[in-house]
C-alpha cells in the first residue's frame, strides 16, 4: 500500500468542540498522528449523547464527537498542575503542528504563545481557530459559530422569508466549513516548510476565524454588498424573481424545490412535465423577463398544481424529465438516500464497547489513499501514559499525570 500522505507528521490538538477537532480528524484521515489533549473529565462535547439534544434514544455515545475525533490518540492533562503544563510543552516540542482553538491570553498563560514557540522551534506550524481573528478588540472573545459565523456576518438575517423570524443555525455548520480551511492552511504550510527554501525548514502561523468563514461562505451576497452598500433582498417565495428557482408545497404538507436557474433553457421541458404546455404560448411567461414581471401569477399556478398531489407523485413525474429539482427531504430520509449510500457517505464504525453505528464519512476521497472514516474516537485518556513516555517524561511524572 502507498504511504499515507501525512505519515510521519505529528499534530498536538489542544481544542474542544467542533472546528479545530474536525480539522484534526481530517489530518488523522490523511495519516498524521494526532494527539488530542483533554481535561481529565473529558470535554463537554464528548458527553453530548443524543438524548441531551432532544432525540428519543438511549444511544450511549456522542456520535458527533466520534465523527470529529476519529483516529486520534487521547491524552488527559490537568493544566492547573505545573507538571501537566510542562508535559504539554514537551508534547508540542515534538510536534510538527499545534492545532488549537484556545484563546491567545490562555495560550500565553501556558507558555504556548505562537511567537515564543516558533522562536524556540522555527519549523513548528501553529494553526489557530478563533471567533474573530487574532487582531483587534475581540481577539480574546469567546465565540461559537452561532455568534461569529451566523449572527455577526449577516448570514442569519438574510436566510429567512421577509415575514419570518431569523433562521436558527444547526450545530457545527460554520465549524465544519472552518475545519476545511484549517486543513488547507496546514497542508500548504507543511508543503512550504518541507521545501526548505533557503536551506531552512520554517513553519508559520495559520489563522482561521469563524467570522471570516461566514463572509466567505456568503461570498456571493457579501461581494455584492461590498460594492453596493446594500443588504441583498431576502428570498420571498410568493414573489420569486424566477419562479423556476423556488420551493413549492405539495398536498401532503411536504415541499419540493425547483432549481432551474437558467429558466429559458428548462421552461419548455418543465411545462411538459407538469402538463402545462399551453403556458409556452402565453405571452405573460414567454421568457425569463416576462416570467419575472408576472412572477406572482405563475407562482399561484404552480402552487395550485403542486398542492393537488402528494410529494411522491411529483417525485415520480418530475424524475421522468431532464430537470434540476429536488424533494425537500427530512434528515432521517436523506441519510437513506441510495445515491449517498452508493458513494459511501455513511460508513459503519465498530466501537469496542458500544457495538456498530453509522457515521458521516470524510468530505473527500482519494484514489491513492483510503479514507473510510470508520475509526472511533479514543477512550478518554487511553494513550496518556504511552504518549508521555514517548515524549521523554520520567516515569514518576508519567505515573502522577496519568493518574489524575
Amino acid at each position: 500500500m502507498p504511504t499515507a500522505p501525512l505519515a510521519g507528521i505529528r499534530v498536538v490538538e489542544l481544542a474542544s468542540f467542533v472546528a479545530a477537532p474536525a480539522a484534526g480528524a481530517l489530518l488523522a484521515d490523511l495519516g498524521a498522528e494526532v494527539i488530542k489533549v483533554e481535561v481529565p473529565w473529558g470535554e463537554m462535547y464528548r458527553h453530548a449523547v443524543p438524548r441531551l439534544a432532544g432525540f428519543r434514544s438511549d444511544f450511549g455515545l456522542a456520535p458527533h464527537f466520534h465523527m470529529d475525533n476519529r483516529g486520534k490518540r487521547s491524552v488527559v492533562l490537568d493544566l492547573a498542575l505545573p507538571q501537566a503544563a510542562q508535559a504539554l510543552r514537551q508534547l508540542v516540542d515534538r510536534a510538527d503542528v499545534l492545532l488549537t482553538n484556545v484563546l491567545p491570553a490562555r495560550l500565553a498563560r501556558f507558555e504556548l504563545d505562537p511567537a515564543e514557540l516558533r522562536a524556540r522551534r522555527p519549523e513548528l506550524i501553529v494553526a489557530r481557530l478563533s471567533g474573530f481573528g487574532p487582531i483587534g478588540p475581540e481577539a480574546d472573545a469567546p465565540a461559537f459559530d452561532y455568534s461569529s459565523y451566523w449572527a455577526r456576518t449577516g448570514f442569519m438575517d438574510t436566510l429567512h422569508e421577509p415575514d419570518a423570524p431569523p433562521a436558527f443555525q444547526r450545530p457545527g455548520m460554520g465549524d465544519h466549513t472552518a475545519s476545511l480551511a484549517l486543513v488547507t492552511g496546514i497542508l500548504a504550510a507543511l508543503r512550504q516548510r518541507d521545501r526548505g527554501e533557503g536551506g531552512q525548514r520554517v513553519g508559520q502561523v495559520i489563522d482561521v476565524s469563524l467570522q471570516q468563514i461566514g463572509f466567505y461562505v456568503t461570498g456571493n451576497d457579501t461581494a455584492m454588498t461590498l460594492v453596493t452598500g446594500q443588504t441583498p433582498p431576502r428570498h420571498d417565495r410568493r414573489a420569486a424573481r424566477n419562479p423556476l428557482w423556488n420551493h413549492y408545497p405539495t398536498s401532503d404538507g411536504r415541499w419540493l424545490f425547483l432549481v432551474m436557474i437558467e429558466s429559458d433553457r428548462y421552461w419548455p421541458e418543465l411545462t411538459r412535465a407538469l402538463g402545462l404546455e399551453a403556458l409556452v404560448r402565453d405571452d405573460r411567461f414567454k421568457d425569463a423577463v416576462a416570467r419575472y414581471r408576472h412572477s406572482a401569477e405563475l407562482i399561484r399556478i404552480f402552487d395550485e398544481l403542486f398542492t393537488s398531489e402528494p410529494l411522491d407523485v411529483w417525485k415520480e413525474r418530475l424524475s421522468r424529465h431532464r430537470l434540476i429539482w429536488a424533494p425537500v427531504l427530512t434528515l432521517a430520509e436523506a441519510v437513506q438516500d441510495p445515491t449517498a449510500e452508493a458513494n459511501g457517505s455513511f460508513p459503519m464504525v465498530q466501537h469496542p464497547t458500544e457495538g456498530s453505528f453509522r457515521t458521516v464519512a470524510p468530505p473527500l476521497q482519494m484514489s491513492g489513499h483510503a479514507m473510510p472514516g470508520t475509526t472511533p474516537a479514543p477512550a478518554l485518556g487511553a494513550d496518556t501514559a504511552a504518549v508521555l513516555r514517548e515524549a521523554g517524561l520520567p516515569e514518576d511524572e508519567v505515573t502522577l499525570l496519568a493518574s489524575v
